[in-house]
């Protein structure tokens, strides 16, 4: 075996072709890249060749298709002539984004099915004397195996994944969370949502719902085809009727819990959860018991890492961006903000994270203080134009004595009295006794993900917990029940992976809420959007997304283009797309999951689908928090939510549909888009931007 190993090295080894590009950049003039309010002015070379992102800054960068795969550790650039360049003809470059020698990639891609070269070069560059150089021309030198490709893209949905929502049917009822927590659906709640629970078995009541989290932008990110059941309990459920004492208990991911890709704690297109009831035939999914292993214990666990935040989503500095602020610091410089954490263990210091923004154009300073004691005086440097503000943070670990912990925040506005801060958020992760206090809580220890074996739990004054639930798999809860009221209740667990509990007590179920409107219609966009009026499948061309009130406008365009171009058109309204792709959450992912369905799903991948049409207008405020709100369909939004310049809006995540596509990085702002995107169709039916 190992001969054939080796073998086989040698042979594409032997294979490889070195082949060669030469390319001369064209330098004239500058060109303006400008938005409604501001401008700058960036040296400009062939215009194929040239790209520029706030944080790569100037790029000079070429695709082309290639047959087989480059060897990308294998890639020089030869014979490069350079030419001065003044600093006034720099013009408005970020000196610092200058590299001081050539910088330069070549990586392999694929774009609907199809391989490419991507090459990317840094034209200018900055000599130790300060002085700068321009690059006038190159060769690059490269290596690559027509015997070898890329496989193909490793999709979420398969060409086979063609199925059946299970919204499309049974009765389905509607209803939403704002925590995250153990939750109690009483009869009567089930009555005020429409279910007719007098005329059911209960053990066929069903929950589904997908959480709070935001959908992941990366398409290579996990997440449900379809809106998952949930495991549930149904306390009196065993004689076949839902009695007046009988209720559910279920665990629900609210829209609040810590997002890493958007820096924030709080869901930023939503401040509801939206979960359903089914009524069908079969019986739903139940809680069962955990397993519990027995043997020598190698980790007595007794505390867990607590995590609060302080987070509150006002004000949008720039009015563009998804980063919102709160606690504005005007006439009030000096803000104090109280966490406590009962049981606190000491001994250990709590993590805490501090992010502030100020908008001025001189230095400010915020003083952080944590029980009176100064933990550091964050500097925030002044912002100037296209920037409209600053930011400052800390994280790091604090000692405090106390299970109260107050945090500090005054501000030095350095004697401008028009400068003005803000606080992004304010968290602290602090470990506390497993000891329960009269409410329930969820509880994690850091120290199982790093230790193998069995770890043994102990919770202190538990006589009054019902139960442990494992909300580890929020979609498949297991439980352990406190059958005798133990005061000292145990459970054992394998080590090696973080799992996360509930202490569930009938002190404190949360209540869930409901809109005026709770019942759901049948849908099947999964089901029957690619088949035509006979019922047939048919690849589509042209997608229509718009809302509900838009729809039958949205149905006139598409008549247009089946009329006039021959094209398959469907429109889908915007509420069915959050209904089954992001369990009626709304979420700008779920409008790309659609989309990415339709195109993995075509018969053959020259018939995937070739145009969207977003319907209606965008805006920076997907909860209506400003007025006369444009948020009709939402588009995506940078994080950066500070510059007049670089915080941008785009619509060119709804058309990445490859697995290695989707991340916040890949949407640029003025960036050439040379990748095989989808067509999306301009919002304003002005032209078409192909992408």
């Amino acid at each position: 075996m190992k001969k054939n190993f080796l073998l086989i090295t040698f042979f594409i080894t032997t294979c490889l072709f070195s082949q060669q590009k030469r390319y001369d950049l064209i330098w004239e003039g500058f060109q303006t890249l400008s938005t409604n309010t501001f401008s700058i002015d960036i040296p400009a070379f062939n215009k194929e060749h040239f790209s520029f992102d706030y944080e790569e800054g100037l790029q000079f960068v070429s695709q082309w298709k290639i047959s087989g795969l480059i060897d990308e550790s294998n890639v020089t650039v030869s014979n490069v002539s350079y030419e001065a360049i003044s600093l006034r003809d720099l013009k408005d470059l970020n000196l610092d984004k200058i590299p001081t020698k050539l910088i330069y990639t070549l990586k392999n891609s694929r774009a609907r099915d199809q391989q490419f070269a991507f090459f990317q070069l840094s034209p200018i560059i900055k000599e130790a004397n300060g002085t700068f150089k321009k690059v006038t021309g190159f060769t690059i030198n490269y290596k690559s195996n027509p015997s070898n490709v890329l496989p193909l893209s490793n999709k979420r949905f398969s060409a086979k994944a063609i199925t059946s929502s299970v919204l499309g049917s049974g009765e389905w009822f509607k209803f939403y969370v704002d925590t995250t927590g153990v939750f109690k659906l009483s009869k009567s709640f089930l009555q005020k949502l429409g279910v007719n629970v007098n005329n059911i078995d209960p053990r066929t009541i069903k929950v589904f719902g997908n959480g709070g989290d935001i959908i992941p932008y990366s398409n290579g990110e996990p997440y449900p085809f379809d809106i998952q059941e949930n495991a549930i309990k149904i306390v009196g459920e065993e004689d076949g009727v839902f009695n007046n004492e009988d209720y559910i208990l279920f665990y629900a991911k609210g829209p609040k819990g810590y997002q890493v890709e958007s820096n924030t704690n709080i869901n930023c297109y939503t401040d509801k959860t939206y979960y359903f009831i089914n009524v069908g035939p079969g019986n739903g999914k139940r809680i069962q018991a955990f397993s519990q292993p027995s043997g020598a214990i190698d980790l007595n666990i007794t505390t867990y890492q607590d995590y609060k935040f302080h987070e509150i989503d006002a004000y949008n500095i720039a009015a563009l961006g998804r980063r919102w602020f709160g606690d504005r610091f005007d006439i009030e410089n000096n803000k104090t903000f109280d966490f406590n954490f009962p049981d606190l263990v000491t001994t250990i210091p709590i993590k805490l994270k501090v992010y502030v923004a100020a908008v001025s154009t001189s230095q400010t300073s915020m003083q952080l203080n944590v029980n009176g004691n100064t933990v550091t005086n964050l500097s925030i440097s002044g912002a100037s134009e296209p920037n409209l503000a600053s930011e400052a943070s800390f994280s790091g670990n604090v000692n405090v004595n106390a299970s109260k912990i107050s945090v500090n925040l005054n501000f030095d506005n350095a004697g401008n009295p028009s400068a003005l801060a803000y606080i992004d958020y304010i968290s602290i992760e602090a470990t506390r006794a497993l000891n329960f206090s009269g409410n329930q809580f969820q509880f994690k220890n850091n120290e199982t993900a790093l230790t193998s074996g069995i770890g043994q739990y102990t919770i202190t004054n538990a006589s009054q917990v019902s139960e442990i639930w494992d909300v580890t798999d929020n979609y498949n809860v297991s439980n352990f029940v406190n059958t005798n009221n133990q005061s000292n209740l145990g459970f054992t667990s394998s080590l090696g992976t973080l799992r996360e509990y509930v202490a569930v007590t009938p002190l404190d179920y949360f209540e869930p809420k409901s809109d005026a409107n709770t019942s759901v219609n049948n849908q099947n966009i999964k089901g029957t959007i690619f088949l035509n009026d006979q019922g047939q499948f048919q690849d589509i061309d042209y997608l229509i997304i718009a809302p509900a009130n838009m729809l039958s406008e949205a149905e006139r365009l598409a008549q247009i283009d089946r009329s006039q171009y021959g094209l398959n058109v469907k429109t889908v309204a915007l509420d069915r797309i959050y209904n089954e792709f992001s369990s009626g959450n709304q979420d700008i992912g779920a409008i790309r999951n659609l989309i990415k369905y339709v195109y993995d799903n075509a018969s053959t991948p020259d018939k995937r689908v070739k145009y969207v049409c977003l319907f209606g207008d965008g805006s920076f405020d997907y909860k209506n928090r400003i007025p006369n709100n444009t948020n009709i369909v939402p588009s995506w939004y940078s994080y950066n939510s500070f510059s007049l310049t670089f915080s941008f809006v785009s619509d060119d995540f709804y058309g990445m549909m490859d697995t290695n596509e989707g991340t916040c990085q890949q949407v640029t702002g003025w960036t050439l888009l040379l990748e095989g995107f989808l067509p999306i169709r301009h919002r304003e039916q002005k032209k078409w931007l192909i992408k």
